[in-house]
């Protein structure tokens, strides 16, 4: 593709076809915004890992019309995340239609079990995370949120302001 020896060919196209899918995914962060890469919605891990592996694929292109596929795949990646992000904001139907809820895992210090098993999330898993938080007693604990992304949210103190909490699915705690 560069050059004529082999071992030289193949170390020039990954160093420069890496460093420059490098750049064009900086320039293409520039030109959609910061948002790219927020993790902010289950759509948006999606396109990082999509990104990541498409980085990949650029620095091992052997054809030049590979390359152009690939950097046009990121170009599509982020306008449809664009796009998608644009349309969230205009239709709340669209935004149910493509993100997940959150879920409420604990509340004021009561696991919530219906919504472990709904989440598949275990009860190890749970308190790994609570101490992750430094949560020192479950009592002390107001909330814990599985986010649409994955991350799961540890609110502790004496009380919590109920608009954090707005919009999560939620299960009833067990009545003793």
């Amino acid at each position: 593709m560069f050059f004529e020896g082999q071992i030289v060919d193949a170390v020039a196209k990954g160093a420069l076809l890496s460093a420059f899918g490098l750049c064009w995914i900086i320039l293409l962060v520039r030109i959609v915004g910061l948002r790219s890469f927020s993790k902010m919605t289950n759509f948006d891990f999606v396109m990082t890992v999509a990104m990541g592996s498409l980085l990949a694929g650029a620095s091992q292109s052997d054809t030049w019309p590979g390359l152009v596929q690939t950097l046009t795949a990121m170009v599509c990646l982020f306008a449809t995340q664009f796009t998608v992000a644009k349309l969230r904001l205009k239709s709340p139907r669209f935004d149910e239609l493509v993100q997940n809820t959150p879920e409420l895992l604990v509340k004021d210090g009561v696991i919530l079990q219906d919504a472990l098993r709904r989440t598949r999330v275990s009860e190890e898993d749970l308190i790994a995370k609570l101490r992750e938080a430094n949560a020192l007693e479950l009592s002390s604990v107001r909330a814990v949120v599985l986010e649409t992304t994955g991350d799961v949210s540890v609110l502790h103190g004496d009380q919590v302001d109920d608009r954090l909490l707005m919009g999560l699915a939620e299960t009833s705690p067990p009545t003793n």
